[in-house]
């Protein structure tokens, strides 16, 4: 479920997306942590979701000739998450996105406890010539109410 959070002093308003994930026991490790490696696929699904519940989906982006590459992928973990665990994963975007989209999460266990945090960046490319490329204004329309310009 998508909201919209304003904030008091800003007129800049932010997205965030929730999502939960049971952990299964292929994705941890000999210890019984989840494998650091999956909290990226972790991520792909909450932000995948995120676009499509704001009306952009992947495929129809790659389908009008924009890939998205991941450019950044930054992690910081807190404390492991377990098989059988069930997180919720709080995805954000904070900022128009420009060339650039940037998403920010959060994990969190049942308990509420915070595992990690995480930052992505991606860029939207011309397939054709590999090279970056601004929103197009379909894409821009959907952001727009959530995002208004300083006056």
């Amino acid at each position: 479920m998508l909201q919209c959070v304003s904030l008091p002093f800003y007129l800049i308003v932010m997205i965030v997306r929730e999502n939960t994930v049971r952990v299964r026991y292929a994705e941890t490790d000999r210890m019984g942590y989840v494998y650091y490696g999956n909290y990226a696929v972790y991520f792909e699904v909450a932000r995948v979701e995120m676009l499509r519940d704001l009306g952009l989906s992947y495929k129809k982006l790659e389908d009008s000739g924009i890939i998205l590459p991941v450019t950044e992928y930054n992690i910081q973990f807190k404390k492991p998450a377990f098989y059988d665990d069930v997180l919720t994963i709080k995805t954000y975007i904070r900022k128009k996105p420009s060339a650039r989209i940037h998403f920010d999460y959060e994990t969190y266990n049942e308990e509420g406890v915070l595992l990690n945090i995480a930052q992505v960046t991606l860029v939207f490319v011309n397939k054709s010539t590999g090279k970056p490329v601004i929103p197009t204004e379909e894409v821009n329309e959907i952001f727009r109410p959530y995002f208004t310009e300083a006056k």
